[in-house]
Formats: C-alpha cells, sequence, structure tokens
C-alpha cells in the first residue's frame, strides 16, 4: 500500500530534498503551499508533475485540517517556519506565529483529523543559543538568543505536550545548521558561496560579513532529511539531535570558499557591524551519538566538499544565467 505524505514548507532547502527522498522510496507527496501572487518553486521546479499541492496556511487551523484530510497522511512533516534568524528581531511577533502557533495549529489539525498520523517538527540548534554544555545533546537545557530560537523551543515543547498528553507519534529533530545549494540567499553559507562565485567572474568586488569567529556545526541538507524520515520508522516516537559533531568558524568557511576558486578571502572581505546579531551565538556543537545508536543515521558530505559543493553550483548558476541573458540579446 502507497503511504501518503504531507510536507510543509516544501519548496525550502530541506522540502525539496525531503520530497526527492520520500518520492524514491515511493510515497505519495503532498505539499503545503502558501497562496502567493508568483510562487517560488525553484528547489522543487523538476519535482512538481510529482507532488501534488495543497493550498493552505500555518496560521490558519481550518486549512490545514482541509489539507490533512485531503492528503491522507501516514506522515506530516512540518518543516514551514520564519527560519531567518537576523529576520526574526526585525520581525519578532510574525516569527512567533508561523515559527511557534503554527506547530500547534498543525498538531490540533492532526489531533481532530487523523491522530494516527506521525508527526515530524524541525527544531533548531539556535534553541540551544547561550549554550549551557559542549557538545549539545537531547538533553541540554534550552537557552535562546533570539526570537527564532524562543519560536522554535516552544514549537518543540507543544510537540513534546501533544506527544504525551494525547499519545500522539510525534518527535522533533533538533538539527543543527545543514546547508546546501538550494540554501536560501540570505543564510550565511549560500551568502559567502554566491559572493566568491561572482567575485571570481568579476562582478563583485568584496564581501561584507559580521563575526567571522561565530562557529557553527555544519551539515549537507541532504544527508539531514534522511534522518528527519528514520525518525519516523521507529517503533517509538523520541526527540534526536542531528550534527555532524565538528564545529568551524565563519573564516574557515570564507576560507575555503575562496581557496577553491584560488583567492585569497582577505583580500576581499570586510566586517561591517551591521551584521553582527543583538545577542550571538558563538558556538554550536552537537552530540549525535544517540541518532547513530538508534537510528543508524551517519552523515555523508563533509564540511570542505559542502562548501565547495555550493561554490561551484553558484559559479554553474551564475555562467548559466549570463549565457541565457547573452542568447538573448542576439536574438532580440
Amino acid at each position: 500500500m502507497t503511504k501518503h505524505a504531507l510536507i510543509t514548507g516544501i519548496t525550502g532547502q530541506d522540502g525539496s530534498y525531503l520530497a526527492e527522498l520520500l518520492l524514491s522510496k515511493g510515497y505519495k507527496v503532498y505539499g503545503l503551499r502558501r497562496r502567493t501572487s508568483i510562487p517560488i518553486m525553484d528547489n522543487i521546479e523538476h519535482l512538481k508533475n510529482e507532488i501534488e499541492f495543497i493550498e493552505g496556511d500555518l496560521l490558519d487551523l481550518g486549512s490545514l485540517m482541509r489539507a490533512v484530510s485531503l492528503s491522507d497522511p501516514d506522515e506530516v512533516y512540518n518543516l514551514a517556519a520564519q527560519s531567518f534568524v537576523a529576520t526574526s528581531w526585525l520581525q519578532p511577533v510574525a516569527t512567533a506565529q508561523a515559527t511557534g502557533m503554527g506547530v500547534t495549529n498543525l498538531l490540533e489539525a492532526i489531533r481532530l483529523t487523523k491522530p494516527e498520523a506521525r508527526f515530524y517538527q524541525a527544531s533548531s540548534s539556535e534553541m540551544f543559543g547561550k549554550v549551557l554544555e559542549t557538545p549539545q545533546k537531547e538533553t541540554t537545557p534550552f537557552y535562546p538568543r533570539s526570537p527564532y530560537g524562543a519560536a522554535k523551543v516552544y514549537g518543540h515543547w507543544i510537540t513534546v505536550n501533544y506527544r504525551e498528553s494525547y499519545n500522539m507519534f510525534a518527535c522533533s529533530g533538533i538539527l543543527f545548521n545543514h546547508e546546501s545549494p538550494r540554501r536560501g540567499i540570505e543564510f550565511v553559507t549560500r551568502k559567502v558561496s554566491d559572493a566568491v562565485a561572482r567575485i571570481k567572474l568579476g562582478l563583485q568586488t568584496e564581501l561584507r560579513m559580521g563575526n567571522l569567529d561565530a562557529k557553527r556545526d555544519w551539515g549537507f541538507a541532504g544527508d539531514y532529511v534522511k534522518a528527519m524520515w528514520l525518525m519516523l520508522q521507529q517503533d517509538n516516537a523520541d526527540d534526536f539531535v542531528i550534527s555532524t559533531a565538528e564545529t568551524h568558524s565563519i573564516e574557515e568557511l570564507v576560507n575555503i570558499a575562496f581557496s577553491h576558486v584560488g583567492l585569497n578571502w582577505k583580500d576581499y572581505v570586510m566586517v561591517d557591524q551591521r551584521f553582527v546579531r543583538p545577542a550571538e551565538v558563538d558556538l554550536l556543537l552537537g552530540d549525535c551519538s544517540k541518532a547513530k545508536e538508534k537510528l543508524g543515521w551517519e552523515r555523508e558530505v563533509p564540511f570542505e566538499q559542502l562548501v565547495k559543493m555550493m561554490v561551484d553550483s553558484d559559479l554553474a548558476l551564475i555562467r548559466s544565467t549570463k549565457s541565457t541573458k547573452a542568447s538573448q540579446i542576439n536574438h532580440a
């Protein structure tokens, strides 16, 4: 019998990789999509004919109940959120609503419509914030340092509450930073890979950055969605840290990216105080031993390979865009 999966945030980085994974396993995949005048479909353009889209909004319980009813899901993956930390300082209320209350709405829609469906909540390492121990594991206390991190803590604990109060199969993946060529341009890894490509191709002269000393545990998004799926295949619902158990500074990220195209980062990178957060998270490092032991999960793409993959992708994208524009001009 074909399994059904409903994915919120399907047009994002994680949603696209998860959709690919589930389709490869024979699932019928449904994607929840907010109504917009111009849908952004770049990440799933190659999959759009294999996915059935349902319009809905995390802030509208009725639309979520309709989506659950129409998709009749065996598994629901909640990947939708206002997920850019810097923006959460500019839009704290919107972030709290979408990233926090949206989780409650979706859990309630499942409880009322199909309570036996298995639920995955995308929790975040940003919940640890001002870390109280290193490395961070499932039992590490949360100390969020942004409206985004605080909203994610609410989403995490409401998932635990629904699991324990209603006996629902609801779990959270506490994912540390995970990147890919499909990452939004506003995120630091993609900001760097895009800038390096543009500088290499003569389209940009400098890269302005914030805190170069901040350290993160960076992995490949394509590896991390496998952990999401594995969590929903277990006998019992539980929460798991997903990470690489390695930490790298933003300076290391910049150095690898520029070196990959034969450039010295110090010739192009400028520190700009506008990009320093009001409350910075200096170090995040995850302990993923529980996921390795209980899920049998392992990351496959190392950090340096990930950075090079992203730079190569942006070089190819920019060259392709330039070629297309040139062709259009020649045929005008």
